[in-house]
């Protein structure tokens, strides 16, 4: 079988087609969420550091139990916890539209507290959800399928990255701030749907009778001592700390492009834009050889992007410095994503999942709160500059360092054959 035929009979799998559109919906609803949550916000306190505040408060709970999901996620019925996490979500866009409620009903909110509160148990769900997701994903396919599966994924999360953004500032103009929170509960509920039409999936064996603590050390333990996966965690790790810029998107739509909502969720979307289009060229000609060099190069670019999208006043200009980032940045989620499914034991993937997901998925929301900070401390333009150059100076400790990730290669088509 090609790659090619693989990359599209993967969808004739029913269970992983539901679960491809059900991950799809739920990024998108999530997605849509974030952009409106910020620009409320925003819009209460005109404070750059409010919107750092968002990614901080909802980092801190998902670091804080990361671990622990993964080990249930280990242990326990995936489809169940994913089922509950996705409620929980569901819950909180309906606490969003509460809140949200016009003047004449007496209940508009004007302090930022209880978004926050929200947000911290919207991050609550989001980390026992990442590594039952990613857990789950694996056991819906066979395993000489894992290439083609990982690019559909990752393009359902895309895409749900660009429809929502790019929709939210419609959606709003068009809905105001409650009914675009109630239509996000539905389209939640829709995901929830989805999941739940797919069969439950037996738990893997453990490898032997361990405490809940000796069982997250074991998977600490995994992931660094293998210096592939570590050099690729770290490399995004600090790159999205210092390099993203998503969380001043609403100060660069108002002031500074003078864009407007409808103007903020296409600047929301345009690196998922081109993060699906890298995904699905790399679905076709898959990275093979050199695969550690181009990896390290694509960061780079990446920062490189970022710093041309802050010296930007054209709106078209930062657009495509935003696209290009999102088509640097999908390689690293793809490399990254084939080494943890493929170099790690079934009963082990919910917990080195999590040990990612605390790399990775907090650190866009860590990365949110650093470039409040900066903004606050540098002002908006240098501090977005700031975190460009600090990304490609990580490249290049990162390639002094880490030499077999340097050396890495990805030969699928040998493994495939």
């Amino acid at each position: 079988m090609s790659l090619k035929t693989g990359f599209f009979s993967v969808l004739k799998t029913k269970e992983f087609l539901l679960f491809v559109i059900a991950r799809f919906l739920i990024t998108f609803a999530t997605q849509v969420m974030a952009v409106i949550v910020g620009w409320q916000i925003f819009k209460l306190t005109n404070d750059p550091l409010s919107l750092g505040l968002i990614g901080l408060a909802e980092a801190f709970p998902f670091i804080l139990i990361s671990l622990y999901a993964g080990h249930v996620a280990d242990i326990m019925n995936r489809k169940r916890i994913i089922q509950i996490t996705v409620f929980g979500l569901l819950i909180c866009a309906l606490l969003l539209a509460f809140l949200s409620m016009d003047a004449a009903s007496g209940i508009i909110a004007t302090s930022t507290f209880p978004f926050y509160l929200i947000i911290f148990l919207s991050g609550i769900a989001r980390g026992f959800f990442a590594p039952a997701n990613f857990a789950f994903m694996p056991q819906l396919i066979q395993r000489e399928m894992y290439p083609e599966a990982i690019s559909w994924s990752s393009t359902a999360w895309q895409t749900g990255a660009v429809t929502g953004p790019a929709l939210s500032g419609i959606i709003f103009a068009l809905i105001g701030f409650k009914y675009t929170y109630l239509f996000m509960a539905f389209v939640a509920f829709l995901s929830l749907i989805l999941y739940s039409m797919i069969a439950a999936k037996p738990v893997p064996p453990p490898n032997a009778e361990q405490s809940m603590n000796e069982k997250i050390r074991e998977g600490l333990k995994f992931v660094f001592s293998n210096q592939v996966i570590l050099g690729a965690l770290s490399l995004d790790l600090f790159a999205v700390l210092f390099g993203g810029a998503v969380a001043l998107l609403p100060i660069f739509a108002r002031d500074i492009l003078k864009v407007g909502a409808e103007g903020l969720g296409f600047l929301r979307a345009a690196p998922a834009v081109g993060a699906i289009a890298m995904a699905l060229f790399l679905a076709y000609k898959p990275i093979e050889r050199n695969a550690g060099k181009k990896l390290l190069l694509s960061v780079a670019a990446f920062g490189a992007c970022m710093i041309v999208f802050a010296i930007s006043k054209s709106f078209l200009l930062s657009f495509a410095a935003l696209l290009f980032s999102g088509v640097f940045d999908s390689v690293s989620v793809i490399v990254r994503s084939t080494l943890i499914h493929t170099l790690t034991p079934e009963n082990m993937k919910g917990r080195v999942s999590a040990v990612n997901s605390i790399f990775i998925g907090s650190s866009n929301e860590i990365g949110a709160f650093e470039s409040g900070l900066a903004a606050r401390l540098m002002r908006t333009i240098p501090s977005v500059i700031f975190g460009g150059c600090m990304t490609i100076l990580v490249v290049s400790i990162t390639a002094a360092k880490a030499k077999q990730l340097i050396r890495l290669q990805l030969n699928w088509k040998e493994k495939n054959e």
